[in-house]
């Protein structure tokens, strides 16, 4: 299914990509993530993206990722592929593999590596939304590699691009950036996500935004969030926030391998190692805090696949 206007709403999880001790892909565990999503009942799973260690692959692995999670995803959920490079022609080799598998949408940033000028930018999007049919997402982030675009050039850019429909808005102030992009943007424009790992929900919502793309750790939390603004339930949506924003501060510090323990203290996957340079392991104290974090979050965790139902699988 390609990404429209009612298909993109909702929960987009970032799949993460998880490795062996030896640091090898566990195509396995990744398929078991996939699953994990799908249970939790996410209305869309992005691959290859910031919080999957795409930097971290080779073209070969980032492919063959790809193709498993789209193959995982079929005829469940929406899949969409993130396609960022350092150029339109990596980009578009990337967009046309997406469109091959069976994808439903793609998604970039601009080109990452050294910070590219407004005409580059516009150049890099027309190269890759132009190599294939698929509906494409504007990913404006705020980070390494990441070059900020303002909500003038998105919507310019939307407004010569056919397939440019979509953006994931993740910069400093993703609320207010929503909100003019929408107004610059109109009817051409059929949807905001947000990022962040959810963060900033609260405030986005009333600035238009349609969703969150946070990473897939507590994949059902976020997708109890979401039915509970669905709902208009301000009070349970309010409640599941709470809760939920602990682990998300901890998840700002530790990053992926905070992402990777609480996936395999769910039983999701069987090891935690990343490939991503800068961040440390969690020590003892560490993953106790975490494990007592989703003591708080069990009302809303799937019951296969809370950590002390882990625990019984694996004993």
């Amino acid at each position: 299914m390609k990404l429209d206007r009612e298909s993109f709403r909702g929960i987009y999880v970032i799949v993460v990509t998880p490795f062996t001790p030896a640091l090898d892909i566990d195509e396995d565990a990744l398929r078991s993530t996939v699953r994990f999503c799908i249970d939790a009942g996410v209305h869309g799973v992005v691959t290859t993206a910031n919080a999957s260690e795409v930097g971290y692959l080779s073209e070969t692995e980032r492919r063959r990722v790809a193709e498993i999670v789209v193959d995982e995803a079929a005829g469940k959920t929406v899949s969409v592929v993130g396609v960022s490079s350092a150029h339109y022609r990596i980009s578009a080799d990337l967009a046309r593999h997406a469109r091959d598998i069976g994808a439903g949408g793609v998604m970039a940033m601009p080109p990452t590596f050294h910070a590219p000028t407004l005409d580059e930018i516009r150049e890099f999007y027309r190269q890759v939304a132009g190599a294939t049919d698929l509906p494409f997402i504007l990913q404006n982030a705020i980070g390494p590699g990441a070059t900020v675009m303002s909500p003038r050039l998105m919507a310019d850019i939307i407004d010569e691009l056919p397939t440019v429909r979509f953006i994931k808005e993740e910069t400093a102030y993703p609320a207010q950036m929503t909100g003019d992009v929408i107004a610059l943007a109109g009817d051409k424009l059929l949807g905001v996500m947000g990022g962040r790992a959810g963060k900033t929900l609260m405030e986005e919502i009333p600035h238009g935004m349609c969703g969150t793309m946070p990473a897939c750790e507590i994949a059902d939390v976020h997708v109890a969030l979401w039915n509970a603004i669905e709902a208009k339930d301000e009070a349970l949506s309010r409640h599941i926030f709470r809760h939920l924003l602990p682990l998300l501060d901890f998840e700002a510090s530790y990053g992926i391998p905070l992402c990777k323990e609480v996936l395999r203290m769910r039983g999701v996957i069987p090891s935690s190692a990343w490939r991503q340079t800068g961040y440390r392991a969690l020590d003892r104290h560490a993953l106790n805090e975490a494990s007592l974090i989703l003591d708080g979050l069990s009302e809303f965790l799937l019951p296969a696949y809370r950590h002390d139902a882990a625990d019984r699988r694996s004993a």
